[in-house]
């Protein structure tokens, strides 16, 4: 269902946040998601519309993967869409440092995995207990990352190793990162700027679905 609202495209002289207002919907949040904007309440509570000037990407053949990285990625299990709420609500968990995934985008969010447009990535331990994992927004060849959680260490990183292997062999072209931070510039994040983005977004919402070919070969 289209939008009651009409977010702005980002521009030049815009700082981080664009817009306040409008709704979680699933027309909206798509709407956002292919203008380059992702929802965060800002401190005074209002839903805000941000697009970061210094907007970061994971390039999809820059993938820094250490050798304790890579021995990791051997000690744990991986799926993709097997527990969408029991990763969405890892990242919710409260105990985290400035926790903003409340109810609302729990229910937002989950909608839209329903929906088919939000995915996630599961890491299990041997003991099949969910340990760590990410999710985002895929719409063609992008995928918006939102949020990643570890309950023992490396599970996260492992996570986004295995979502780098599916949107390469997906055909996917753009792994949006938000923000940078220390933890993701060791696996090869990279600040483009907004501008670049935008203009790597035109083309990445062109692309195939990634993650058709990932749950087609989960079914085989």
């Amino acid at each position: 269902m289209p939008s009651r609202f009409e977010l702005p495209d980002p521009k030049p002289g815009d700082g981080d946040v664009v817009a306040v207002g409008a709704d979680l919907e699933p027309g909206t949040l798509l709407q956002a998601y292919r203008k380059g904007l992702f929802p965060m309440r800002l401190p005074d509570g209002h839903l805000g519309w941000w697009s970061p000037v210094d907007r970061a990407i994971l390039p999809l053949r820059g993938l820094h993967i250490s050798r304790s990285l890579r021995q990791s990625t051997r000690r744990f299990q991986v799926s993709v869409d097997a527990d969408f709420e029991g990763v969405i609500r890892g990242c919710a968990d409260s105990r985290r440092r400035d926790p903003w995934i409340t109810e609302e985008f729990v229910e937002a969010y989950l909608q839209l995995h329903r929906l088919g447009w939000a995915h996630s990535v599961e890491v299990w331990d041997n003991d099949g207990r969910l340990v760590g994992g990410l999710y985002g927004v895929a719409i063609g060849g992008l995928f918006a990352g939102e949020s990643m959680f570890h309950d023992v260490r490396d599970a996260s990183k492992v996570a986004l190793v295995h979502l780098v292997v599916v949107m390469s062999q997906g055909g996917g072209r753009l792994l949006d990162v938000q923000w940078q931070t220390p933890h993701l510039q060791t696996l090869g994040a990279m600040v483009i700027g907004r501008l670049a983005y935008l203009e790597k977004l035109d083309e990445a919402l062109r692309g195939p679905d990634v993650f058709a070919a990932s749950h087609e070969s989960d079914s085989m």
